[in-house]
């Protein structure tokens, strides 16, 4: 048999077992223990580029805070309580997405993708001091997200603004 044939043959053989994978749990990824506001800061950026945050300046020596800068977002009218419940609901409405943890200051959502079920990070905490929702998200696996955390927030911005 050439090598042609054998590829053509072992190449589906071999995507079907990690599609199989990927659906049973592989590549979820191990949720990170240091989550949380931690004098008032979230955890940093990913040392890789597969994350965002609007607190990625505090890391002046961080080799991705350039690339994982991101604004945060404004408090809503009523303040700390209305803007967790308008981050709750644009979150729920998000295809993949999971509220785990929702605190009077503090959000903590998991974001699945479809096919093959990584898990991306989502934290979002309400700064008194600065007065706005701090966030980040970040890919839990791989170096590299292709944009898609930035993006995720960026969909939920939007939603999050559009409530009133």
């Amino acid at each position: 048999m050439n090598t042609l044939k054998l590829f053509s043959i072992a190449l589906p053989v071999l995507l079907g077992v990690a599609l199989l994978a990927a659906q049973a749990g592989a590549l979820r990824g191990t949720q990170p223990t240091d989550l949380g506001v931690k004098d008032g800061r979230l955890k940093a950026p990913s040392l890789t580029r597969n994350s965002v945050s609007s607190q990625a300046a505090l890391y002046p020596e961080h080799p991705q805070k350039t690339h994982a800068l991101i604004e945060p977002l404004p408090l809503k009218n009523g303040g700390a309580l209305a803007s967790v419940a308008a981050l709750s609901t644009a979150l729920q409405n998000l295809p993949g997405v999971t509220v785990v943890e929702q605190q009077p200051d503090y959000l903590y959502a998991q974001a699945q993708t479809r096919w093959l079920k990584f898990v991306d990070d989502l934290e979002f905490w309400i700064n008194p001091v600065a007065g706005v929702v701090e966030l980040r998200s970040a890919s839990r696996l791989g170096r590299e997200d292709f944009g898609a955390n930035r993006q995720r927030i960026e969909a939920v911005r939007a939603a999050y603004l559009a409530q009133p």
